[in-house]
Parts: C-alpha cells; sequence; structure tokens
C-alpha cells in the first residue's frame, strides 16, 4: 500500500512541478506584453488570452500536488487536537462524502465541457487574435482525474493512520520557508534562545 501511496504522490508531483513552467511562460508574456505597450506603445492582440490559459493551466493542474503534499488550506481550529487516529477518520469521511463527489463533477462536467470545445473548436473572443482554447479546457476533466487518483492515495494514507496511529511521511519536497525556520528551531532551540549569539 505504501509503494501505491508514494507511486500516485510522485505523480502528482511530476504533474505539479511540469505544469510549473507556466509561471515562467506567465511570466516573460506579462513582462513583454507591458514592454511593448507601455515603452513602444504597440501592445499585442494575444497577451491577454496567453496569460488567462498559463494562469488557468497552473491552478488547474496544481491541485493534485497541492493535496500530495498537504498544502491544500484546513480548517483546523479543532482537527488539530485529535488523535491521529481520528484526524484520519474524520478525512476518509470527508473524502468519501464531499472530496469525491465534487471532483467527479469537475470530470464528469469538465468532459462535457471540453468535448462541446472540440467539436467546434472553441476559440477565445477575449481578443481579436481569437486563439484555440479546445486544448487547455481538455485540462479541466485531467485536472479533475488527477485530484481524484491523489484522493485515493490519501485515503489510503489515512487507512495507515488509523490503524497505526501514524501519519505516513510525505515524500519530501520543496518546503515553505517558514515550515523550514519551525523545523531547524525544533532541532536547535539554543539558535532561538534569547541568550544566543
Amino acid at each position: 500500500m505504501i509503494k501505491a501511496i508514494h507511486a500516485i504522490e510522485g505523480l502528482s508531483q511530476w504533474v505539479g512541478k511540469a505544469f510549473g513552467w507556466c509561471i515562467l511562460i506567465l511570466t516573460l508574456s506579462v513582462s513583454y506584453e507591458v514592454f511593448v505597450r507601455y515603452v513602444l506603445n504597440h501592445p499585442t492582440v494575444w497577451a491577454f488570452d496567453m496569460m488567462v490559459q498559463m494562469y488557468g493551466a497552473l491552478f488547474l493542474m496544481a491541485g493534485a500536488y497541492a493535496l500530495a503534499q498537504d498544502a491544500h488550506v484546513r480548517g483546523d481550529v479543532l482537527y488539530r487536537l485529535f488523535s491521529v487516529r481520528w484526524q484520519a477518520r474524520v478525512d476518509f469521511v470527508l473524502y468519501i462524502l464531499f472530496f469525491f463527489p465534487g471532483m467527479f463533477a469537475l470530470f464528469w462536467y469538465g468532459w462535457e465541457i471540453a468535448s462541446d470545445s472540440w467539436r467546434y473548436k472553441e476559440v477565445s473572443w477575449n481578443s481579436p487574435a481569437r486563439i484555440q482554447i479546445y486544448f487547455f479546457k481538455t485540462l479541466i476533466p485531467v485536472a479533475g482525474m488527477l485530484l481524484m487518483i491523489q484522493g485515493v492515495a490519501e485515503m489510503m494514507r489515512c487507512w495507515l493512520a488509523m490503524r497505526t496511529g501514524q501519519w505516513l511521511p510525505r515524500i519530501d519536497d520543496v518546503k515553505e520557508t517558514e515550515d523550514m525556520l519551525m523545523h531547524v528551531q525544533e532541532d536547535h532551540p539554543e539558535l532561538f534562545s534569547n541568550g544566543s549569539k
């Protein structure tokens, strides 16, 4: 079961990191548009569509990655006070009641939206460039499927936690600066004491 969890998390990480390059494309397209619009006084007709699609692709395809890293926002005022077994039980039930129905709806209706878009070769109406957007609408059901696959891994993780009383460690990846500092403080409290130099 642990191998399956890590395989699914590895897939989610790979997809999230691959689509992370959208940030670079987004940054370059915004910078280019600002330069040609305000310095050369010659705005493009495609930059706005490029920005919307890159941001949309990043947002959709980073969902499974964020779930694999336990990075989604959680209202844990009471949850954090529960034992690991109770946290796992709550998560398990919530995945069944809310997560999977929502992700199935994203997949199902996203499939319909993408199919319609491919059928009539949809183009953007936001700019005169009228660029094709049916490729990007395909990401809606793909994101729903990836989130459901990662959800299966999360439920397996919950199952293990209910049995063992410990959360399975996640595959190590990049960390937020405050998380890194928190671990340094836990491991080396002398560095953060008032008497330290």
